[in-house]
């Protein structure tokens, strides 16, 4: 199919220069697998890419325990809204030592699995390029990810296009994109503690613990694990009176106790993205660190 006529009547004229160099850069691939978790910047992506391309793009989703059942029922749900093709891979991170033992450099295993896949796939299909939604804010940040991205010839428009984090979120909105204020998801994994191995009960116990958090109203949040069992809860700080309050806190207790956790703990210092990167050591932060 032909790619549509594009409108940006209001937009600012910077993001619209971006948003045009974004479209162009797109086109110039022919076509392309995007990596496509379903977060902001994937979502993203793989709208600009099936304007730019439209059947010419595919949007890949690569499942496994690390991934939430709900955060996989939304790429399909986004995928449809799109209008992009939606295939989904299995991977099979979890079978790598390397990504088990869970050190700082877990992500860099982890996106060298799913990009190797995705990159088969893309030669499969004849595809030219694949492409990720890591924008240049990420390049600041620790992103083992990107180490394994550059390491596979991955693509990532946005960075290259020069799109910070707030005008992604920008560019979703006037897309009509439903989650362009959806708070960041990473994968259940980066709720473990680095240093505690990965598996797929820990998986599962983070992920029952958050989908209860959540049906009882909370958005913002992470419930992490530690050695021993023990669930340590973010939620911003406003949130923490109402999960100390006896009748609220009983119920909690009772239900991470069923899911399998022995300790259950309040971070006081309330809900930070990232925040178990403090547990890691200034040389291994920057490392995966990308200018």
């Amino acid at each position: 199919m032909e790619s549509p006529q594009i409108a940006f009547a209001g937009l600012s004229q910077e993001l619209e220069r971006k948003t045009e160099r974004l479209l162009e850069l797109l086109r110039s691939f022919g076509s392309c697998v995007v990596a496509f978790s379903g977060g902001l910047d994937s979502t993203v992506v793989a709208k600009a890419a099936y304007l730019a391309l439209g059947d010419a793009a595919i949007a890949v989703t690569g499942i496994s325990p690390s991934m939430a059942s709900s955060e996989l029922e939304e790429c399909q749900r986004l995928a449809q809204l799109i209008g992009i093709r939606h295939e989904l891979i299995e991977t099979q991170e979890l079978a790598n030592p390397l990504y088990q033992r869970n050190l700082g450099d877990r992500c860099y295993f982890c996106k060298s699995e799913l990009f190797g896949r995705l990159t088969d796939l893309a030669s499969r299909f004849n595809v030219a390029v694949v492409v990720d939604g890591a924008n240049e804010d990420d390049h600041g940040d620790h992103r083992p990810g990107l180490t394994a991205a550059r390491e596979k010839n991955v693509r990532s428009p946005l960075a290259e296009c020069h799109f910070k984090k707030s005008d992604v979120r920008e560019l979703a909105r006037f897309w009509g994109l439903p989650n362009w204020d959806k708070p960041a998801s990473p994968c259940l994994s980066s709720r473990i503690a680095y240093g505690e191995e990965v598996t797929a009960e820990r998986l599962a116990m983070i992920e029952k613990a958050e989908r209860f958090l959540r049906d009882c109203g909370l958005r913002l949040l992470r419930v992490r694990y530690h050695r021993g069992d023990l669930a340590r809860i973010e939620v911003p700080l406003e949130e923490l009176p109402r999960l100390v309050s006896p009748e609220f806190r009983e119920r909690l207790v009772t239900e991470f106790s069923q899911i399998g956790f022995k300790f259950v703990t309040l971070d006081l210092g309330g809900f930070r993205s990232g925040s178990l990167n403090t547990l890691l050591p200034p040389e291994t932060l920057q490392k995966f660190k990308r200018s």
